[in-house]
Formats: C-alpha cells, structure tokens, sequence
C-alpha cells in the first residue's frame, strides 16, 4: 500500500516550490492526500480493519494541522493547494 518511489517523485515535482524541496507543507500535504486517498479506499473494502482506521484518522489530523500552518502563514498558496487537491475549507 505505501506509495511507490516513482509515484512520491512525481508528486513532489508537481507540488515543490522551488528545485530540490520535499518538505514545504504543499509537498507534505500533497503526500498525505495521497495516503489517505489509498487507505480510504482499502478501509472500504475491509471494514473491521480498526487499526489501519486509527492511522487514518492520524494522517487526516496531522493534514489538517498543515493545511491551517499553511492557510496562516500564505492564504494565496493555502487556496491554490486546496483548490488543486480539492479540499474543503
């Protein structure tokens, strides 16, 4: 289930602002996204699966707490990202 390096490279690319960067919160949370896209999907195949469900909920709180870092610091880069990755305000 985890992402695959090319998949990761490819998503760092999109969402980097400048050469080189993996860790600006748009990277981070471009990452999460696709995390909790993947273990959603798996969750909904196995419902009882309660432990994958706590690390869920875990990388859903940590998105959001980027995403509002994100939304104090730069609101015109915090609109584009949720905008691109449609997230809801």
């Amino acid at each position: 289930m985890p992402l695959t390096s090319d998949q990761k490279q490819e998503i760092i690319k999109k969402y980097q602002t400048t050469e080189g960067d993996t860790g600006s919160p748009e990277v981070q949370i471009a990452l999460l996204s696709n995390r909790i896209g993947k273990l959603t999907d798996h969750l909904k195949a196995h419902i009882h699966d309660t432990h994958s469900r706590r690390g869920l909920l875990s990388m859903i709180a940590k998105r959001r707490r980027l995403v509002n870092f994100l939304k104090s610091v730069d609101k015109k880069r915090y609109s584009s990202i949720a905008k691109d990755l449609s997230l809801k305000d």
